[in-house]
């Protein structure tokens, strides 16, 4: 029932469906109600750490002068907070073994 190539919302939702047994409005509630709470942990500068999977983390970067590469003209790059993601040691293992 997976996408090709893309897991989606609805993706997970099937996957709880079928494995805990929920309905699927319950399951799809289920995903959003997960992923709002990380997105709102995220939005308050917090970084979301999932254990066996991940880290997501937000790095704040200061000014600097970058240069358009096609002209050479130097210009100022604004300070800006990023989204990363870590992987974790046991993903890269199942990510290396799978390939």
């Amino acid at each position: 029932m997976r996408s090709v190539g893309t897991l989606t919302r609805a993706d997970l939702a099937e996957s709880i469906n079928r494995r805990v047994g929920l309905s699927r409005a319950d399951s799809l509630e289920m995903v959003e109600a997960i992923l709002g709470h990380m997105s709102e942990a995220l939005a308050e500068g917090e970084n979301v750490k999932i254990s066996g999977f991940g880290t997501f983390l937000l790095r704040d970067k200061a000014e600097r002068i970058g240069r358009n590469p096609k002209t050479g003209v130097e210009v100022p790059i604004t300070p800006r907070r990023v989204l990363t993601f870590r992987a974790s040691q046991m993903l890269k293992d199942r990510i290396c073994e799978e390939a």
